[in-house]
């Protein structure tokens, strides 16, 4: 068994690189569509596969969110330049386009990924915090989810995880007189760190500790266990993100 520290940055760079490589996601770009629905954890993913079709110097992931949660001092940050969800047609980047463009021609097959700002990784359960007034993007996400068996991803880092019950926590958010963002609770194929490093490496993990100071604030603590190739894997694919820089605006 080994330990390994993940900043915050670095484990999006890691669930990055294995959506890139995830089978339904590699199937989608081969002969489907996949959305990748604009959030920060996304942006990482958007510029790894992006990369493997040769495109990545249009796009920026800076730009590639709709809500973001910042320190006080940058609350006044305005967004410029969002270049929509990144949306792939058989193979082909379609610059511009959004889920709602092209929500009414995903079918079974196709793939979103969906990022989430809060998980119960016990559960495999997560949800996203919502600001517009009808729901924003998940709501055209679930038609075709539900109505169409589209495949849904939600790539999201252990850095997100709370306690107690989701459902108890949705209904306070969302109940009448309360203020601030409102909560939807969803489900699809969960993605963190520790299925970013099985698919990548064959090993397992499990989340020992959390955080840190100077730039590791809200690090994670992983223990990898595999065959001594799996580890070693592991070992040498955190190495090469472990420096991942923290993510700016």
């Amino acid at each position: 068994m080994i330990q390994v520290v993940l900043t915050v940055a670095a484990g999006k760079r890691l669930i990055a690189k294995a959506m890139a490589k995830h089978p339904a996601v590699q199937e989608a770009l081969r002969s489907g569509t996949l959305v990748i629905i604009a959030g920060t954890t996304n942006g990482y993913v958007a510029e790894e596969i992006l990369g493997l079709l040769g495109s990545p110097q249009d796009f920026d992931r800076r730009c590639f969110f709709r809500g973001i949660t910042l320190p006080p001092e940058k609350n006044a940050l305005q967004r410029e330049g969002f270049p929509g969800d990144v949306v792939i047609v058989r193979g082909r980047w379609l610059p511009g386009k959004t889920i709602f463009d092209v929500v009414d021609d995903l079918h079974e097959g196709d793939v979103i990924l969906k990022g989430a700002n809060a998980l119960d990784p016990s559960r495999k359960r997560a949800a996203i915090l919502i600001g517009h007034p009808k729901g924003g993007t998940i709501m055209s996400t679930l038609q075709v989810v539900v109505g169409r068996r589209v495949h849904l991803i939600i790539p999201v880092g252990l850095e997100k995880q709370i306690f107690g019950n989701l459902d108890e926590i949705v209904r306070k958010v969302n109940a009448p007189g309360s203020s601030g963002l409102r909560m939807f609770p969803i489900t699809g194929e969960i993605f963190t760190e520790i299925e970013a490093i099985s698919l990548l490496s064959g090993a397992s993990s499990e989340l020992i500790a959390g955080g840190g100071v100077s730039g590791a604030e809200g690090a994670i603590w992983l223990a990898i266990s595999g065959n001594k190739e799996e580890e070693n894997l592991a070992r040498e694919i955190i190495a090469s993100i472990a420096s991942e820089p923290p993510f700016e605006c």
